[in-house]
């Protein structure tokens, strides 16, 4: 398998610098930040204790950046490419259909690690006020790459699939809601399988590296999976030769 990077640099800005020619990187940094900020100042003074913790576990963030805004940034991906007639053009460059993914798939990715970035700036603020842990911070916002990374692996295999953004976006929408409340249905599960599907929901591994420490199964877990949504990707892009 023979990767030119260069292929994937040149896809990589071009997907970078149309996110930003476009309302949808400043729409989704913008209402992010907001609400974000909204919820972080509502949760720091009325519990009145300098932590993340409820930042990070907040049932509201973290639905609105992997279940609404992720599905809303990949959603173009290639669905646009799709209904323009500009893939079969672009592919008939000496551009692997791997190169194309990773540039799409790291531009993506791109955008969310920028839209995340205020953390940075709580983690800050909340230094100056009192002592806080650096490495529960870190591992939470690691975690949050991580799930997003998993969840735009999602994203862009489902544009993959079809020329229309909106189908693109409800589809993914659906999958990452799966697979971000399946921890908390785990009840309706029988007994037997329980412990299978605990370990496939996203919700369980979030928060065991959002207590500190980095687990090699957390890792797998998310590695695992974002290789194998890229990996349908692949195949999906294939399935035009057939």
């Amino acid at each position: 398998m023979n990767i030119n990077f260069q292929n994937v640099k040149t896809i990589y800005f071009k997907e970078v610098k149309s996110y930003f020619n476009s309302a949808i990187a400043y729409i989704v940094m913008i209402v992010f930040m907001i609400i974000s900020g909204f919820l972080f100042t509502m949760s720091f003074f009325q519990i009145g204790i300098a932590s993340l913790r409820d930042f990070f576990g907040n049932f509201f963030i973290q639905l609105m950046l992997f279940v609404v805004f992720i599905p809303a940034i990949t959603m173009r991906s290639f669905s646009e490419e799709k209904k323009q007639g500009t893939l079969e053009l672009l592919l008939t460059k000496p551009v692997s259909d791997l190169e194309l993914i990773f540039g799409k798939y790291f531009s993506a990715l791109t955008l969310v690690v920028i839209t995340l970035f205020p953390t940075v700036l709580y983690f800050i603020i909340i230094s100056f006020i009192g002592p806080i842990a650096f490495a529960p911070f870190l591992t939470s916002l690691l975690g949050f790459i991580l799930m997003s990374a998993f969840f735009i692996g999602i994203g862009v295999f489902i544009s993959s699939l079809t020329e229309n953004q909106i189908i693109a976006f409800i589809v993914s929408v659906l999958i990452c809601l799966f697979f971000f409340l399946m921890g908390k249905l785990l009840i309706i599960f029988p007994p037997s399988l329980v412990s299978v599907f605990e370990y496939l929901t996203t919700d369980y591994h979030l928060n065991n590296i959002s207590r500190g420490v980095i687990d090699s199964r957390v890792l797998i877990y998310y590695f695992s999976m974002i290789i194998f949504t890229l990996f349908l990707t692949k195949v999906s892009l294939e399935s035009r030769k057939w």
